[in-house]
């Protein structure tokens, strides 16, 4: 194997955004490994990817089962030696695949907090289980990058402007806030690591035409991903800290 080739790890990357960053990567010559809960839709992804031209592989990997983190990153250690880059991509609306609109689910005052813990576990606790996990594996990286999905949901200034663009979105208790959290974990990770060359970003892929919100979306997957690929391509004077989307910074 070229000793130079990079190695990124995307979660979620069966389907989706998640999959159209990993065809990307792989289309930059970067061996790209598959993250996926389900085996089979992995290896499909793969298989994809590999027919295009690109290398990549598909690893098991259940952000919300400590065992399957630990496995993912003792077989990427042993076959590959390092990682370059992790897309912190899998994730979960907790009311199923519709429309934000129609989440009526998520409204304060009434939602399940069982509903919001299951999100929290995937899109905020696997962040921290699966960053912390690879760690080992991106200091061995001279370029290492770690970008975390969100969504402009996310922006606290955003969704606080009662005339802003997110004001007709009904109020969320469980998806929203953990976008947040990932927002503030982004920091603390970059603060964290910022002397270690690793740089951290959380993006905004936009309202991306996917499953998990009963495709309403009007943006299409690689519209989504590129701003993913941008942050996971970064250079060395490149930031830290920091929320994109394609038009650029958003606020937090």
């Amino acid at each position: 194997m070229n000793a130079h080739r990079k190695v990124a790890l995307v979660t979620g990357a069966n389907k989706g955004i998640g999959r159209t960053t990993a065809e990307a990567l792989a289309g930059l010559g970067m061996t790209v490994l598959v993250g996926a809960r389900d085996v089979g839709r992995g290896e499909e992804a793969a298989a994809a990817v590999r027919a295009g031209g690109g290398d990549a592989h598909a690893v098991a990997l259940d952000v919300t089962a400590a065992g399957t983190v630990r496995e993912a990153a003792r077989r990427i250690e042993e076959r590959f030696g390092h990682l370059d880059v992790l897309v912190n991509n899998a994730g979960i609306t907790g009311s199923g695949n519709v429309s934000p609109q129609d989440a009526t689910d998520q409204i304060p005052s009434s939602v399940d907090l069982e509903m919001v813990r299951a999100v929290f576990e995937t899109n905020v606790f696997g962040v921290i289980a699966v960053t912390n996990a690879m760690l080992p594996l991106l200091r061995r990286s001279p370029v290492p990058r770690v970008v975390n999905v969100g969504s402009h949901a996310g922006s606290l200034g955003l969704t606080s402007d009662p005339d802003g663009p997110f004001a007709a979105l009904l109020p969320s208790a469980a998806y929203t806030p953990s976008k947040a959290a990932v927002n503030a974990l982004t920091v603390q990770y970059a603060n964290e690591l910022r002397k270690d060359g690793i740089l951290v970003n959380a993006v905004a892929p936009g309202f991306v035409d996917t499953d998990s919100n009963g495709h309403t979306g009007h943006l299409t997957p690689a519209q989504g991903a590129a701003v993913v690929v941008r942050l996971a391509t970064l250079g060395a004077d490149g930031p830290t800290a920091g929320f994109f989307g394609e038009e650029g910074p958003i606020p937090w």
